[in-house]
């Protein structure tokens, strides 16, 4: 039986209505978003509509018009990012950046001169809300932090660190990749001004699929200029939402998938969902643990981390274990950076990277021991 951990890259596998939703709408609708008055086109909007609601009420959000669809939180984040900042405009961020966040920005300090300031973090991946209130400055336009880290699982005080931008009234990007579906947002409570997220990891949707959350009313350029379905004699892109952030066709099937993965958290419960990846979470820790010469990263605390194991063999490359793991014992992880140098320096691993564990939903203890089994029988074969 092949076993599953990788599920902080995407998770699999997805609820059974998700694949479903897809099949039903390509074969007996296929009708285009806000592009038709004929009847399967006034479904299909409805559809994608009735996702703008649920994710509008998973992250309490007050105007489902406001959640905007993207390809990918890559895409989300680059939007906020590209469309907001200006030449002059400093930023703060952490040192546990994705290269989602970190990239755009390098590429907008070189090409738009804006300047960034990263918030240290302890080797756990722990940060200060002291010490982001130290990085601002009187340019500072925007804070954008991950929700939790992608390489370390740990969990960034977004509470405080919105209540500090609302103070400061500074723009408060999240990067809720690793967080969505499995952790409760509320952009209200929490003071975010801006949620990025991604349909295909703990919201268990379909690749292709994310967002953008605008929960402010800052001025956003769009990235790129088209379609829309409306207005179409206007020759600018309109300026309201969501056709304003949204150009050309959407990827109808994948929304609807994502509106089916949505149905089955709410059914389950973010809570029960939670509760199950941290006893996981806890049973994987344990259980690696015995095992000889490993280095695991991270919080060893499961309240404060999603379910993310870091992790290297004394005197192993990561990449070898993972190969072995998978051609020998039908078990899949991660390895390597994982995206995130920025993390991996955290922890003295950039230049070796690490293994990966990422615990999903539909993940069982019996998982967790073929990991621990494999990684002994390739330390016997290797040592």
């Amino acid at each position: 039986m092949d076993i599953y951990l990788d599920n902080a890259a995407t998770t699999f596998p997805k609820p059974l209505a998700v694949p479903d939703a897809i099949y039903d709408y390509i074969v007996n609708n296929g009708g285009t978003s806000g592009r038709g008055s004929y009847e399967k086109a006034i479904l299909a909007d409805g559809l994608v509509y009735q996702t703008r609601k649920s994710l509008a009420k998973l992250f309490n959000h007050n105007d489902p018009k406001t959640v905007v669809f993207t390809s990918s939180v890559t895409e989300s984040l680059n939007l906020a990012l590209q469309g907001i900042l200006k030449p002059g405009d400093h930023v703060v961020t952490s040192a546990l950046e994705h290269n989602a966040v970190w990239r755009c920005l390098k590429t907008l300090e070189r090409d738009r001169g804006i300047t960034i300031s990263v918030v240290p973090a302890t080797a756990q991946g722990e940060t200060a809300i002291e010490d982001v209130e130290a990085a601002i400055t009187p340019e500072t336009r925007m804070i954008v932090f991950t929700h939790a880290s992608n390489v370390l699982g740990t969990i960034q005080p977004i509470g405080e660190i919105g209540a500090l931008a609302r103070r400061q009234n500074l723009l408060f990007l999240v990067d809720a990749a690793q967080t969505a579906g499995v952790i409760p947002i509320d952009v209200q409570a929490q003071n975010i001004d801006l949620l990025a997220f991604t349909g295909h990891k703990s919201l268990l949707g379909p690749m292709g699929t994310g967002g953008l959350v605008v929960n402010c009313e800052a001025e956003i350029h769009p990235l790129i200029s088209g379609g829309t379905g409306g207005d179409s004699a206007y020759e600018y892109q309109p300026d309201y939402y969501p056709n304003h952030l949204e150009a050309g066709i959407m990827n109808v099937s994948g929304i609807i998938g994502l509106g089916a993965a949505l149905s089955f958290l709410e059914a389950e419960g973010l809570a029960t969902i939670r509760h199950k990846e941290d006893a996981l979470m806890d049973y994987a820790l344990n259980a690696l643990s015995t095992v000889p010469g490993i280095e695991i990263y991270g919080p060893r605390d499961s309240s404060k981390s999603v379910g993310v194991i870091p992790f290297n063999l004394e005197g192993h490359v990561p990449e070898e274990i993972a190969f072995y793991l998978d051609q020998e014992c039908q078990v899949m992880i991660r390895a390597g950076l994982h995206c995130a140098p920025s993390a991996h320096r955290l922890i003295g691993t950039v230049t070796r990277g690490s293994c990966r564990i990422g615990i999903g939903y539909f993940n069982e203890p019996a998982h967790i021991d073929a990991l621990v089994n494999g990684l002994k029988s390739y330390l016997k074969e290797n040592n």
